[in-house]
């Protein structure tokens, strides 16, 4: 049986493990998508609209076929990046005021 807390800190690990292979402190490319994507489809999609596309696509897939735990744990980082990411655009409004 894997816990909350398992799943979490794979999630955590996850990260890490991203962001030591690209070189980085963090591994942080949503921005970076969401703008080529805009670009190319005229859309005004946010950072925060992009990581939680990925938390749908997350579930989705935690609904079709066999369980795969790697649904879930990337999900749930999925998640709080989508947290991070209004936080920061929220402190960021604040501060325009």
């Amino acid at each position: 049986m894997t816990t909350a807390p398992e799943i979490l800190q794979a999630g955590i690990d996850a990260m890490a493990d991203r962001a030591a292979t690209r070189d980085a402190d963090q591994e942080r490319s949503m921005a970076r998508a969401v703008a080529i994507f805009n670009a190319a489809k005229g859309t005004a999609l946010s950072e925060r609209d992009g990581w939680e596309f990925m938390v749908c696509l997350k579930l989705a897939r935690a609904q079709g076929g066999g369980h795969n735990p790697d649904d879930y744990v990337d999900g749930a980082a999925y998640f709080s990046l989508a947290g991070e990411s209004a936080d920061a655009a929220s402190a960021a409004s604040s501060t325009l005021r």
